[in-house]
């Protein structure tokens, strides 16, 4: 029996020793490396060259598909620049719509996603090298605050917001374009993953006289042709649907940055929880 008292005092002297290295040593190396990742990821959003000063770096994206074509361009978190060609189905029109000078649109999912990330980077920095974290608890309560700044910042990049027809509508991206956009005619702008996503929808009034039954469509990224909705004094329904998409290569890396920070926050909890196992175990 003493023999294994003393085995067991042994071994807990070495895991409160390896604790303790964690505690001290490996928890900063982390931290380190979670600050270095994710000022990777917030340089991404300031875009290559753009410096600390001055208007960020304007940047080019061509939308194809066979009804629409066009040029977006971004300069930072907004549209600077559009200009679109749409042919329109029912009798092979083509129209050209673009920003007028002296507008720009925001694209809120970029800008939240890299507030959250400069969050992320405020909570690893706000302990110092010379910091000593106390718990294992400490450790959890930082990297779930860390964590949970991250999924945001992830999420608002891969989960678009579901709008309604009038949302869209009433939103103000209609009305920035020069010439104005037909009366038949909606435009959203969304951010999808790492895409750069415009829709335009085509739509015809119902008549008073219609035979239709008129449900109003609910909120979606993407409505389909038939979607129905009400505003001002119309009834309307979308009778066509053109998507087109493009690639901004630098929104991919902040995703693999956001991925890659996040496995290493859990790792680090895994370790802790390893530790926490132990010490809540007494043999009977």
């Amino acid at each position: 029996m003493a023999t294994a008292m003393a085995a067991t005092a042994a071994e807990r002297a070495v895991l409160e020793e390896e604790f303790r290295w964690l505690l001290h040593d490996e928890v900063h190396a982390v931290l380190r490396q979670l600050q270095d990742i994710l000022k990777e990821a917030s340089l991404r959003f300031t875009l290559p060259g753009s410096g600390s000063e001055g208007p960020a770096k304007q940047e080019n994206f061509i939308l194809s598909s066979y009804q629409v074509k066009g040029v977006l361009t971004l300069q930072g978190d907004a549209l600077s620049q559009a200009d679109v060609n749409l042919k329109v189905p029912r009798n092979s029109q083509l129209l050209h719509f673009a920003f007028r000078e002296d507008k720009q649109w925001k694209l809120q999912q970029i800008q939240d996603a890299r507030n959250h990330v400069s969050q992320a980077i405020y909570l690893l920095t706000s302990r110092d090298e010379g910091y000593q974290f106390r718990t294992g608890a400490e450790v959890l309560k930082l990297m779930d605050a860390v964590m949970l700044q991250l999924t945001r910042a992830r999420n608002r990049l891969t989960t678009p917001a579901a709008l309604t027809l009038p949302e869209i509508a009433a939103s103000g991206l209609t009305r920035m374009f020069a010439p104005a956009l037909p009366s038949d005619l909606l435009v959203n702008v969304y951010i999808n993953l790492n895409k750069l996503c415009l829709t335009v929808y085509q739509l015809h009034a119902l008549q008073p006289s219609s035979t239709k039954n008129f449900r109003p469509a609910g909120g979606a990224v993407l409505h389909s042709p038939g979607a129905m909705f009400e505003w001002g004094s119309q009834r309307l329904e979308v009778s066509h649907v053109h998507k087109v998409e493009c690639v901004i290569p630098w929104l991919n890396d902040a995703l693999v940055f956001f991925t890659v920070s996040l496995q290493l926050c859990q790792q680090l909890k895994d370790k802790i929880s390893v530790f926490s196992s132990y010490w809540s175990y007494r043999p009977f």
